[in-house]
């Protein structure tokens, strides 16, 4: 079979492969359909790490996929063969301290797809995964759809650890990427509407306005701060930070009302900021962090399912996995528009 690995910094080959095989009764063979780029996959591409996840070559890389069920294992229920499925990336062990307090993302044992020295990466045909890792969306969803699940079920869970009482906050959101629209997306479907965008790409900021964000903010031009108080004199009561920056950091503290909460579920490069602990403080700001998701990719599927959220929205550009090293180029430098590219097979 073909797949994609990474050989160095910004180079990657598509080599043939063994098919990989079943070996557990709980296990199904996946034809992968749809992959989306992830960031985190830009972070393996361009900087050969994630703070201490640090790539070994070659590797395979990507998570967000999926695909048709083509064999499945002895004791398998859940998913049969031809059913198209959402592949949630986290395997869990079940058994440890997290598992057992509900917290499968923070397994101690946890496996993810393309990550360094856990799970090959989906870029290739086939995987094999464990059958609770599968949902199936026959007749509900395509392809496309159902590869969004992934980084859309992150935006749920991020307004879920926020857990905003009334739909008349202010809310803003820096970084309209895959995962800030995902936020905002989800924050719309919730009937949270007061919601200002902070972006430096103005193409991004249009297709936030696109979404439905309330007001844009583009902090290459304009004063974060002043623009804020113009919209909301007594500033704002949850800001998600989805860009990664130490300047969103920043400008977040300075916008957030006293009492406010700072969501934090982008990846900074250098994983680390620095935090202005007077205002903090002061403030008595609630900073939350966010691990990927947890429980949530069935109500990310029921809210595209509804209607209430269109994650295709979100898609610019479409390859071929023969194009994958041109659609990490151009999603990593940010070319022709770029904000969610996807890999059709």
């Amino acid at each position: 079979m073909r797949k994609v690995v990474l050989t160095g910094i910004r180079e990657m080959e598509l080599v043939d492969s063994a098919v990989p095989e079943i070996k557990n009764e709980n296990e199904v063979k996946i034809k992968l359909s749809s992959i989306g780029v992830c960031g985190s996959d830009i972070h393996y591409y361009a900087e050969g790490k994630i703070g201490s996840q640090v790539v070994e070559y070659p590797f395979p890389v990507g998570h967000e996929c999926s695909g048709v069920i083509e064999e499945t294992g002895a004791g398998v229920t859940n998913v049969k063969v031809g059913d198209l499925v959402v592949v949630d990336p986290s395997v869990h062990c079940g058994e440890c301290d997290q598992c057992l307090a509900g917290r499968p993302h923070t397994c101690r044992k946890n496996k993810f797809l393309g990550c360094p020295g856990q799970l090959d990466g989906c870029l290739s045909d086939y995987i094999v995964m464990p059958d609770f890792t599968c949902f199936p969306v026959n007749g509900k969803l395509n392809p496309v759809q159902a590869a969004l699940i992934e980084p859309l079920s992150i935006g749920v869970y991020t307004v879920k650890l926020a857990q905003i009482k009334s739909t008349n906050s202010s809310v803003g959101i820096f970084g309209a990427g895959p995962i800030g629209l995902s936020v905002l997306m989800k924050l719309l479907a919730d009937g949270i509407t007061n919601i200002g965008m902070i972006e430096p790409l103005d193409y991004r900021l249009e297709k936030a306005k696109e979404v439905g964000a309330k007001y844009l903010i583009n902090p290459d031009t304009e004063n974060v701060e002043n623009e804020i108080a113009k919209q909301e004199g007594l500033l704002l009561d949850v800001v998600f930070e989805a860009s990664g920056e130490q300047e969103a950091i920043t400008n977040a503290i300075n916008i957030l009302k006293p009492g406010g909460k700072l969501v934090l579920v982008g990846i900074p490069p250098d994983a680390q900021y620095i935090f202005d602990m007077d205002q903090m403080r002061r403030k008595e700001l609630m900073v939350i962090n966010v691990r990927r998701q947890n429980h949530c990719v069935e109500e990310a599927i029921e809210q595209v399912v509804s209607g209430k959220i269109d994650v295709e929205k979100m898609v610019t550009h479409t390859f071929t996995l023969e194009e994958s090293s041109v659609a990490f180029d151009i999603v990593e430098g940010y070319k022709d528009g770029a904000i969610k590219a996807m890999i059709d097979l």
